[in-house]
């Protein structure tokens, strides 16, 4: 019965209005409910979409929240770290980046990176 149903991420702000501008500023995208105060939602390519609603349990989690997809991840890293974007650089067993940027077995490429509610992002080529 799911699978034949659309899906959208969701993700905690502990300041909507912070996240807003993260959002806009930095990664470039605009609400598609501009005149709400205590979430937003923002429409991607495909139909796809994601919404930030505010609480006080943003930034809590330990693991990627949400991933974009990108056909060329040099081009769209280089853009996000011109708006100021910082990756992450991780190290550990089975996951280590270089300059941002992790090769997986399989041979894509990854990166993270923290949007202002502390919430782990990523961007990848599929």
């Amino acid at each position: 019965m799911l699978k034949d149903l659309s899906v959208a991420g969701v993700l905690p702000a502990s300041d909507i209005a912070r996240a807003r501008d993260f959002y806009r500023d930095k990664l470039g995208l605009e609400p598609e409910n501009p005149e709400a105060s205590d979430n937003l939602m923002y429409k991607c390519a495909n139909g796809t979409g994601f919404l930030l609603y505010e609480t006080s349990f943003a930034g809590t989690a330990k693991n990627t929240q949400l991933g974009f997809q990108s056909t060329d991840l040099d081009r769209d890293m280089a853009d996000l770290r011109e708006r100021g974007v910082v990756f992450e650089e991780y190290d550990m067993p089975g996951l280590k980046t270089e300059n941002g940027v992790a090769t997986l077995p399989d041979g894509e490429r990854g990166a993270w990176f923290r949007d202002s509610e502390g919430n782990i992002l990523s961007i990848a080529t599929m």
